[in-house]
């Protein structure tokens, strides 16, 4: 819907500046290229840039509580505001516009902190309580909506995204080397660490007052699945009526807006489901739809299904060809847009989807991203059913891996993506001996954090669904994948599968019928079979990936190779240049090829941070 930021001085020391407001709202227009407002009322401000979705003529914001003492601010959408507003209505609350999130400040006013989980949405907030010189800021339960924050020099800083918060002139820039690690060692960051010293991320389901010069943060929601039990004997027939109710009312409630709407169609089980279901919800209309294809590499392409499924749905779709030449036309926007170094080239991809949509006039995009990690579909579910412990003597590294694991997940034999006792050694080889010397206190394995209780306890595919939703899902997919690529081209993205209702039910699916066999997403197989052909029902989990650095490296571009360069990279002094160099000679050679997603793309990391140290001025270590 928008970008918001904001600026609170607890010191009341001096008025904020409007003019400085608005430069840090401007740095997000993007997100909202339709209007700026600011607010100001003394040691407090709001800077706003609207993105026009709900009530078009009417939605300006802040909004103000009946009594004018709470004013807010929202980027976001609240899908059920209806029902909300008819009970908040009953109760005397006064609306001013039909806007959805006009509901949040009346709900503030009324039941404090407790209303969070009453909003099925995806939002990020602040609310300025006048009364009390406080603010109430939260977001949404899967962290769709961005929200990053400072605090220097008793002044407390917010925004959207961080390019407007280090426009203020006290927020140094700073590397965050927690943050590289992270991005190193998992699928990406993980709030609250980000790139940027003393700059966090507020973390999905929580909520941060900050009053008095303190700044409290509550977790309010978490995906906690129940601990394990026996099958309770309820017919799959019931599971399958149930997803089919709420997926129908989760894609009902997001197509609600006044301007047009497109989704994205992979050629998969999740995005061609989603068509399918805006198909049935609103049987008059044709939305357009959006899709990649490599044509230089068939095996990595899904043209045959997304064709398939277009002329299934009969639906207009724009197939977008796509190649390396594709990727470094656009990797510097994707680094600016995520705000981070990354592991994958394929933000790229979703920028020229966003950017078509947005050529065709559409700002509304709906995607599938949640259904793999809630449904058990990535082929690691499928290893842990095959995977047996070894209860044998274990030789010195494999106890060492044992404590790794106890360390990051409380169990020794949950294996997740890679074994982190090695790869630690790899990648500390990568780092410059200064480089090391930091992260002995900052090692991105000894810092996690992860709830490890919402573990113990639980069956092996909720335990991989729930590290999956943490460390893959939320800061990573739908943050640099979705939310800051699409909104890079002023597209808001919404997500059927994220739908609150929806997961509350899926927590209580048993796994044996979310993985039947080696079947991945039985139950949502079964659901969306009255949808779908079966050859895209049928056919098995397809990863989306592109070319990476070894693509890059054979094309020999002068721009690469100066950011990878040996004198740069010795120069940075954040990685061991001979290292680099090694890589690079070996990324180069005609025969090698990265087996992606299964193999870490070292050099892409090192490519794009440097990219992100140039992008946002950063300083050399």
């Amino acid at each position: 819907m928008c970008g918001i930021t904001g600026i609170l001085d607890e010191h009341r020391r001096y008025p904020v500046s409007e003019a400085l407001l608005a430069q840090m709202a401007n740095e997000l227009v993007h997100r909202g290229p339709d209007e700026l407002s600011c607010f100001v009322d003394g040691n407090m401000g709001f800077g706003f840039r609207r993105l026009s979705i709900v009530d078009l003529l009417n939605g300006h914001q802040p909004f103000f509580s009946n009594d004018q003492s709470l004013v807010l601010i929202c980027n976001g959408e609240i899908f059920n505001h209806r029902e909300l507003r008819a009970e908040l209505e009953a109760k005397g609350c006064q609306f001013k516009t039909h806007c959805d999130v006009e509901v949040i400040v009346h709900l503030y006013a009324v039941y404090g902190t407790d209303f969070l989980n009453r909003l099925n949405g995806q939002f990020a907030f602040a609310i300025f309580d006048r009364k009390n010189n406080s603010i109430f800021l939260a977001r949404d339960q899967f962290g769709i909506c961005p929200l990053f924050y400072t605090c220097v020099d008793g002044l407390f800083v917010f925004a959207s995204e961080i390019k407007a918060i280090i426009k203020h002139p006290l927020v140094e820039r700073k590397v965050n080397l927690e943050g590289l690690d992270q991005v190193f060692t998992f699928p990406g960051l993980v709030s609250p660490v980000t790139m940027f010293k003393d700059i966090f991320s507020l973390p999905p389901g929580n909520f941060m007052i900050v009053k008095n010069g303190r700044t409290e943060i509550t977790e309010y929601w978490d995906l906690d699945y129940p601990p394990d039990a026996p099958a309770n004997g309820t017919p799959e027939s019931f599971y399958t009526e149930q997803l089919e109710a709420l997926l129908l009312k989760s894609v009902k409630y997001r197509l609600n807006a006044e301007v047009p709407i497109g989704f994205y169609l992979s050629g998969g089980l999740d995005s061609s489901l989603i068509g399918a279901l805006m198909k049935k919800v609103t049987p008059d209309v044709s939305y357009p739809s959006f899709s990649i294809g490599f044509p230089a590499d068939p095996e990595m392409s899904e043209q045959a299904h997304q064709r398939l499924m277009t002329e299934y749905l009969q639906f207009p779709n724009t197939e977008i060809l796509f190649g390396s030449s594709e990727i470094e036309q656009r990797l510097k926007e994707a680094i600016w847009a995520s705000e981070s170094a990354l592991k994958e080239s394929y933000n790229t991809c979703s920028l020229a989807l966003s950017e078509s949509a947005r050529k065709q006039g559409v700002k509304v995009i709906l995607s599938g991203e949640g259904s793999d990690e809630l449904f058990g579909g990535y082929v690691g579910y499928r290893f842990d059913k095959q995977r047996t412990s070894h209860h044998g003597v274990k030789d010195m590294e494999e106890q060492m891996e044992d404590e790794y694991r106890r360390k990051l997940w409380g169990d020794a034999d949950f294996f997740y993506e890679k074994d982190y006792y090695d790869f630690t050694g790899i990648k500390g080889s990568l780092y410059s001996d200064k480089a090391r010397d930091i992260l002995r206190n900052t090692d991105a394995v000894d810092n996690l954090v992860l709830n490890k209780e919402r573990l113990a306890g639980r069956h092996v595919l909720h335990k991989r669904s729930y590290v999956d939703f943490k460390l893959r899902l939320c800061d990573h997919l739908i943050a640099d994948h979705c939310d800051r690529v699409t909104y890079s081209n002023s597209i808001e993205g919404r997500y059927p599968f994220l739908d609150i209702d929806l997961v509350e039910f899926i927590k209580t699916i048993p796994p044996d019928i979310k993985l039947k066999g080696l079947t991945e997403k039985y139950i949502l197989k079964k659901t969306a079979e009255k949808y779908l052909p079966a050859a895209i029902v049928n056919r098995q989990k397809f990863g989306f990936v592109a070319p990476g650095t070894p693509s890059l490296l054979k094309k020999k571009l002068p721009w690469i190779e100066e950011l990878l360069s040996f004198e740069r990279i010795s120069r940075q002094g954040y990685f061991n240049p001979h290292v680099v160099e090694h890589l690079k000679k070996v990324y180069k050679e005609d025969n090698f090829r990265l087996n992606l997603p299964f193999e870490s793309d070292m050099l892409i990391v090192v490519l794009t941070f440097n990219i992100f140290l140039e992008l946002f001025d950063m300083p050399d270590l």
